[in-house]
């Protein structure tokens, strides 16, 4: 089994050298850089499993480049910033981030965290398989919803790995903490407001009513269930 890489975007270079040396003691491999074109370079050369991306960055927009990796690339996305201001936080998990993670910051956090995401079954997103049900196509291969009028809908990583979580367990309720358990992350509010986010992006992007949606439904105080007829192929 490969060992899990992990892209670290800051331009600190204490940064860069403290998340180096945590991650690689805990087993990853590392790559490093202080400029977002160097980086996006080297993601044409090989696909990362995490990236660490820091938003204050000299040459680009931080905010736009995670909205870009959420979309385009298969890695997981975790912001690291020192802005701790709630609007960041929902800011970037509505763009597609994984995790937030604020500075300063504990470097085991950050390697529990990558962990974590890393626990998560990911592979069904890079196996090529297909969903479909109540009218729509989820390619996970691809990244895309379709419609059966053959129109293309692009969702992120971590939109991904909810609607696959969802897909797979079809018309059981499934809580918070099996959310989670499944998909990592921070627990507490961070974890909370981020499936928050990406349950509503999914609920837009398949055309949901949000006052009576009917695939994804809302059991408050216990968690969601998913109400569609799904086949696998």
């Amino acid at each position: 089994m490969t060992t899990p890489l992990v892209t670290i975007l800051d331009d600190e270079p204490e940064i860069r050298r403290i998340l180096t040396d945590a991650l690689e003691e805990a087993g990853y491999r590392t790559q490093s850089f202080s400029r977002a074109r160097e980086f996006e370079a080297s993601l044409k050369r090989v696909t990362p499993d995490v990236c660490l991306v820091d938003l204050s960055l000299p040459d680009t927009d931080g905010l736009a480049l995670v909205h870009r990796l959420a979309l385009e690339q298969g890695a997981a996305v975790i912001i690291i910033s020192g802005r701790a201001q709630v609007q960041d936080r929902v800011t970037g998990l509505e763009l597609g981030a994984d995790d937030y993670i604020t500075k300063p910051f504990d470097p085991a956090e950050v390697v529990a965290r990558i962990r974590a995401r890393l626990r998560g079954a990911r592979a069904p997103l890079q196996s090529g398989r297909t969903a479909r049900f109540n009218g729509w196509t989820a390619h996970f291969d691809r990244y895309l919803l379709e419609d059966d009028d053959g129109g293309e809908t692009p969702f992120s990583h971590a939109e991904g790995e909810v609607l696959r979580l969802f897909l797979e367990n079809p018309k059981r309720l499934i809580s918070r903490a099996t959310m989670q358990e499944s998909l990592g992350g921070g627990a507490g509010e961070s974890f909370d407001r981020a499936m928050d986010v990406r349950i509503s992006r999914l609920r837009t992007k398949l055309r949901e009513d949000p006052k009576n949606p009917r695939l994804i439904k809302t059991i408050y105080g216990a968690g969601y269930i998913f109400l569609g007829d799904v086949g696998w192929t």
